[in-house]
């Protein structure tokens, strides 16, 4: 199964957006799946704030993972993520036109009244998943071969 798909899987299981992504490549980084989870659980919905799209969030957890080592304690080594960061970054917005959640969703979730009008209209499904999809392929394409 592709990573996007399995993602897409486990987006559409209930986890949340960053979790859906961190979770289909942590094994390949020895993180567990319940370390997983609980690393990437308040970055769902934009930290809750409805800042940073947490698909986006969760791949970018996963850059770190790939292209750090412990190089990255240093500014210098933090500064070797700069280029797939910028890259996954305007490629997602290319795809799904912004990279906060009230621009994935066109609303504003933080509302509970605003959210299950959202969950009733399905843009959970209809906007939330192609951008777990969209991070997940634009990661895959980043990411070093191996």
């Amino acid at each position: 199964m592709q990573r996007a798909d399995r993602a897409v899987e486990l987006f559409r299981d209930g986890k949340a957006c960053s979790q859906a992504v961190l979770l289909a490549w942590s094994p390949d980084f020895g993180l567990d799946d319940d370390a997983a989870l609980r690393l990437a659980a308040p970055f769902g919905s934009g930290m809750r704030l409805g800042g940073t799209c947490g698909a986006l969030t969760g791949a970018l957890m996963v850059l770190g993972l790939a292209m750090c080592d412990e190089g990255c304690a240093t500014r210098e080594g933090r500064a070797l993520t700069a280029a797939p960061i910028a890259a996954l970054t305007e490629r997602f917005v290319a795809r799904v036109g912004a990279t906060d959640c009230p621009g994935v969703l066109g609303c504003d979730v933080r509302d509970p009244d605003v959210a299950a009008r959202a969950r009733a209209e399905g843009l959970y499904e209809s906007r939330c998943a192609p951008a777990v999809r969209a991070a997940s392929e634009i990661l895959q394409d980043l990411l070093p071969p191996g």
